[in-house]
């Protein structure tokens, strides 16, 4: 496969050509390279030996680290894809830069909600006013979801499948730039980045992927104590670590979703006050023969007037059976008025309802699995 860069995002190419860079980039050599993310124009970004460039996104996804060739050089030079290490190893290497990393979203859209509040927000640069407009834009709302189609919609924004649908020739790239998640953490990440270096995690602790975990209702973080009138800036760091996170655990679950057989998706809402994460997980049920088609569907939230809440859907051909848990006895009262309400649209569509059920208390993980997957000690 052949890359062609089409401009150099920290030199241009004469400036590099003159200088130290040229006895690297020359016809022949091998050189080392890495995915950096997509630039404000989705170009995609990659660090090639020492410099930094922008390439179209070449239709398929390309692992975290892997090698060129040089074949041509000039005003756009020519790239080789060489052979990449194996698919599975090449996954368990990402996993391990980027576990450490990982944060919730919670945290990130707290230091938002704090930003927002504050009136010398207006006086920030434009590129990073747009990128924090364009991520608040990307953030779903109840209405959006209550209905399949604005479901489906928000899990394919939900970043999981950015790169598979860059590598679709039918997508509508600058929509698909302002409406998916990722896409919107990349360009703030990329924003942030330009005026400092991305901050060094500093949690001692490495928890286990999401899909390994299991499902849990989030609740929102709060927000960061007030600072002085016009200090700005603390908060601007804190976010600069928070969207590196935030990138890293949903990169950690699309490795996962590599060998899972199964997709943990988080969708971020605008709340009452605030925003909550709705957490799905997708899981088709292969081994039931005689409904191939069978799936289970689980989500959890932590909704300010309910409280933790969690469900599990089964379906099998056109049965479906429901069952709910929630942690507030108040809120199980609640949820069980609407039982009829909901039995009847179920019904109006067509499915058989076989079970819907709703009772107190949050049901266990399934994993056996360690909150913390690595705890590091001097």
């Amino acid at each position: 496969m052949i890359i062609q860069p089409t401009s150099l995002a920290a030199l241009t190419w004469a400036g590099a050509a003159s200088g130290a860079s040229a006895e690297s980039w020359r016809v022949g050599a091998v050189l080392a390279a890495r995915t950096l993310g997509f630039s404000e124009q989705m170009k995609l970004v990659l660090q090639i030996g020492a410099l930094t460039v922008e390439a179209e996104p070449p239709g398929t996804q390309l692992p975290s680290q892997f090698q060129v060739r040089v074949l041509s050089l000039g005003a756009e030079p020519k790239l080789e894809i060489l052979g990449t290490a194996p698919v599975d190893q090449a996954v368990s290497r990402a996993l391990r830069e980027r576990l450490p990393q990982q944060n919730g979203y919670a945290p990130l859209l707290a230091t938002l909600g704090a930003l927002a509040q504050r009136p010398l927000l207006r006086q920030l640069p434009a590129p990073l006013r747009a990128a924090l407009a364009l991520l608040e834009h990307s953030i779903r709302t109840p209405t959006e979801i209550t209905h399949g189609l604005g479901l489906r919609e928000a899990m394919k924004r939900s970043g999981l499948f950015l790169e598979s649908q860059l590598a679709q020739p039918q997508t509508d790239l600058e929509m698909l730039g302002e409406d998916d998640w990722k896409a919107a953490l990349l360009r703030l990440a990329n924003t942030l980045d330009r005026s400092s270096p991305p901050p060094h995690p500093n949690d001692q602790e490495t928890a286990p992927p999401l899909i390994q975990r299991g499902l849990v209702a989030q609740p929102r973080a709060p927000m960061p104590e007030p600072l002085q009138p016009g200090d700005v800036e603390s908060l601007l760091l804190r976010l600069h670590g928070e969207v590196h996170a935030a990138l890293a655990r949903l990169e950690v679950a699309q490795l996962e979703a590599h060998n899972a057989g199964a997709w943990m998706i988080e969708i971020p809402l605008q709340g009452e006050g605030g925003q909550d994460i709705l957490q799905l997980q997708l899981t088709p049920n292969a081994d039931d023969p005689e409904h191939p088609t069978a799936w289970t569907f689980g989500f959890a939230i932590d909704l300010p007037r309910l409280g933790p809440v969690q469900g599990e859907l089964q379906l099998r051909g056109l049965r479906l059976s429901v069952r709910l848990w929630v942690q507030r006895a108040e809120s199980v009262e609640r949820i069980e008025r609407r039982f009829t309400e909901l039995s009847q649209q179920l019904t109006a569509n067509g499915l058989i309802l076989d079970q819907l059920t709703c009772q107190t208390g949050l049901p266990q993980p399934p994993s056996t699995r360690s909150a913390v997957l690595l705890k590091a000690t001097a």
